[in-house]
Formats: structure tokens, C-alpha cells, sequence
């Protein structure tokens, strides 16, 4: 009995071996990508919180030293936090407002 069907027109056909082989490949490359994935997530976020502070790094504008420190923790996202789980804890949202609640995000 096949794991996967097609389903043409309404009718229920059987993947061969091969397009089951095929199936599993793409799902299990899809799953042991999970990590890339987020870590992605985080970089696009942390890259949008550094452009929202630009500003500050201006060379009129005398930048705080909790600004300075806070985009540099921005920068060492990737090094600090090398595994799935910190990733999750870093993309943690709360139900409600959807907005993401650990603290680095937030700017001082």
C-alpha cells in the first residue's frame, strides 16, 4: 500500500516506488533544513532592526552607548545562538499582538 496518492480528476492513484522515493527525499530535505530556515528568519529581522537604528550611526548624531551595545548584541545573533532551540526562543511571539517578545529585539 502506498504511503502518498495522486489525485486526478477525483480518482485515487497509488505513487509508484520511485515517486514515493522522490516524495520522502524532498520532505526529509525540507525537515533537516528547518534550522537554516529560521536562522534565516532571524537574520532578515535583526537586518531590519539595524536599519531602523541606522540613523543613530550617523556621523552628526552621537549614539548612546546601550544603542551601541544593543545593535552590536544584533550582530552576534548568529554566533551567540547556534542551535534550533535558541533560535526558537528568539522567535518566540505573543499570541495576542503577534510581536516577537524576546528581549533583544527590543531597543533600549
Amino acid at each position: 500500500m502506498a504511503k502518498y496518492k495522486h489525485n486526478i480528476n477525483g480518482v485515487e492513484i497509488d505513487f509508484t516506488p520511485e515517486e514515493e522515493a522522490i516524495k520522502d527525499a524532498e520532505a526529509k530535505a525540507w525537515n533537516d533544513a528547518k534550522a537554516d530556515r529560521k536562522l534565516a528568519e532571524i537574520k532578515q529581522i535583526r537586518l531590519q532592526k539595524l536599519i531602523e537604528s541606522d540613523y543613530l550611526a550617523n556621523s552628526d548624531v552621537i549614539m548612546p552607548d546601550n544603542i551601541k551595545t544593543w545593535r552590536q548584541s544584533l550582530r552576534n545573533l548568529p554566533q551567540d545562538n547556534s542551535t534550533e532551540e535558541e533560535y526558537d526562543l528568539l522567535l518566540v511571539r505573543d499570541e495576542e499582538t503577534g510581536e516577537l517578545t524576546n528581549a533583544i529585539w527590543s531597543k533600549p
